[in-house]
């Protein structure tokens, strides 16, 4: 399964020896997508990811601002960084709080 991911992705240009790396290891993914932008990357091998939506409240009838906040593996061929917008993908559970990898970085953070 290496080269080849199962979703549209830029393959990092580095190399891992990561086994828990979708590219370079046997990380298969499956499931949830979702882009985000980093918002903290102070844990070894982790990023946390936020983003915000819009969430329809009838009782009000307006929409409420949400966001959802998910730990993802960080490999080391990605190197996700603060304020960098990534693209995580869902795979098997790789410790108590992280189900998900980062695939892509988009764009760089300032």
């Amino acid at each position: 399964m290496k080269g080849n991911i199962g979703i549209e992705a830029a393959k990092p240009e580095s190399e891992c020896a990561s086994k828990e790396c979708p590219w370079h290891g046997s990380l298969s993914i499956r499931g949830r997508v979702f882009k985000g932008t980093v918002a903290s990357a102070k844990s070894p091998k982790t990023v946390t990811v936020t983003w915000d939506y819009l969430n329809y409240v009838p009782k009000f009838e307006r929409y409420a601002r949400k966001r959802t906040k998910i730990s993802a593996h960080n490999p080391e061929c990605i190197g996700a960084k603060e304020g960098d917008i990534v693209v995580i993908a869902e795979c098997r559970p790789i410790s108590k709080t992280k189900n998900f990898v980062v695939v892509e970085k988009i764009v760089k953070g300032v």
